[in-house]
């Protein structure tokens, strides 16, 4: 009995030492493992689920296996970039972003009724806005940690006007989402630095005052018809409130257990619309149900907490700005997209980050993860 213990002992102090050994060899390339590993298990999840909600289109889930590549090369990359190296770069990044989405304004490519993609000869076409939202905290993190902290009106009055600048772009293209959740990444750097809560307050109290002009003046019709549906979908059963009726039907019918893996209706009998993007968690619980659910929140759980863990520990301000931003943002996309889904918000067009169908997206995120591990595995030199 006591070599049997002896036995096991043995076996859990090999398989620890070899998962240091594994730890330490992945610190010396600047990834960390942990989060390395939450999110190929996203990724590979959400190729299963996208599978599905393609209609079983394997050359879709072929194209988004080469984002995924693609993504995962961005983040070994960006990881192995010194903390330094994006300070000086971040005001260049973010000059380039600005230009490429007066380009998309100039010479952008439309699609579904808005222009928000360009497209360079020899190159993919590509959304700017899915660049902007790494460019615009990197600059705002290099500015605010350039300046003392708590940052004073005038510091905040300035990083304001260059949150607004692509806000006002991406606002032209039409995208309303995707300009607040940008502009959101921005405000949660300053947030971070030591924003003072009377201000915070105040911006608040002032977007709800002039929320009423904005509705007249600023937002379009097809904005104001979502926020419409949303108050009551059932007004346009077939017309604008289709797509949030379909979607509450899936995620309702599925139950705990789910009907199966390509077993949904809605999804397989196409009565779901945008079920591979915007829509693909209703797919997940009409085939997974609540427990298909749960188990992928509790994946992204982990993520943002391992993000959060990341930003907690770097050395440098601006590593502990510019983390604390990209996973707080990396969780409103989630909280967006998963409360649109299920009526709780209006429906603006965010995908579910990781999941969803998408190559810019994709490959902008695990960048993100890239330049988040280079803040904390380059710690000692930032």
């Amino acid at each position: 009995m006591a070599s049997v213990d002896f036995s096991h002992q043995m076996n859990r102090d090999v398989n620890e030492d070899g998962f240091q050994r594994s730890k330490a060899l992945f610190a010396r390339i600047h990834i960390d493992l942990m989060l390395l590993l939450l999110l190929l298990l996203l990724c590979g999840s959400g190729l299963l689920i996208l599978y599905s909600a393609s209609g079983q289109d394997w050359s879709m889930v072929q194209k988004q296996g080469v984002h995924y590549l693609i993504g995962f090369s961005a983040l070994l990359v960006a990881a192995q970039i010194p903390p330094r190296v994006y300070q000086a770069l971040a005001p260049w990044a973010y000059a380039a972003g600005v230009l490429a989405l007066i380009g998309v304004l100039v010479l952008g490519v439309s699609g579904k009724g808005a222009q928000r993609w360009l497209a360079i000869p020899g190159l993919p076409r590509f959304q700017p806005s899915e660049l902007m939202k790494l460019a615009l905290p990197l600059l705002i993190a290099w500015y605010m940690a350039s300046h003392s902290t708590p940052p004073k009106l005038s510091t905040l009055a300035k990083a304001m006007v260059l949150i607004a600048i692509p806000l006002v772009l991406i606002l032209k293209q039409p995208d309303l989402g995707t300009s607040i959740l940008i502009g959101t990444s921005g405000i949660l750097v300053l947030f971070f630095s030591g924003m003072p809560w009377w201000l915070i307050f105040s911006m608040i109290s002032i977007v709800a005052a002039t929320a009423p002009l904005m509705w007249f003046f600023v937002m379009h019709s097809y904005q104001k018809q979502r926020v419409l549906t949303f108050l009551n979908p059932e007004s346009d059963p077939l017309g604008s409130g289709w797509n949030i009726i379909q979607s509450k039907t899936a995620i309702g019918s599925g139950g705990i257990e789910g009907k199966g893996w390509l077993q949904g209706t809605q999804s397989q009998l196409e009565f779901l619309p945008e079920s591979h993007t915007d829509f693909i968690i209703a797919v997940l619980a009409e085939e997974l149900g609540l427990i298909g659910v749960v188990c992928l929140l509790i994946l992204y759980f982990l993520i943002v907490i391992r993000g959060l863990y990341i930003a907690s520990v770097c050395k440098s301000l601006f590593g502990r700005l510019l983390s604390g931003s990209l996973i707080v943002t990396f969780f409103i996309y989630i909280f967006v997209n998963i409360g649109m889904v299920s009526g709780l918000l209006p429906v603006v067009g965010v995908p579910l980050p990781l999941v969803s169908w998408g190559g810019t997206s994709v490959v902008s995120l695990l960048a993100g993860f890239g330049v988040m591990m280079s803040m904390h595995t380059h710690k000692h030199k930032s």
